[in-house]
């Protein structure tokens, strides 16, 4: 039972290595638009600012470890 355990334990340490990955604004801005674009929807704004700055922005996603944060604004 121990062994089963313990190969469960690694398997979802191993697992959450993905989860953790740090991915870059531009790179997460450019997947959003994508969808956006896809879904037909025009006439907004993204844009990407410092987490320590989001007041009453709507967040749309977060970036670069969570230090930034890319906010969706419609025009």
């Amino acid at each position: 039972m121990k062994r089963i355990t313990f190969s469960m334990f690694v398997a979802l340490l191993l697992s959450t290595s993905a989860f953790a990955e740090i991915k870059p604004c531009e790179e997460l801005k450019s997947e959003i638009e994508a969808k956006l674009k896809a879904k037909g929807v025009t006439g907004y704004t993204l844009e990407i600012i410092p987490a320590d700055q989001v007041k009453d922005q709507k967040i749309i996603g977060t970036c670069e470890g969570g230090t930034k944060k890319i906010s969706y604004i419609r025009k």
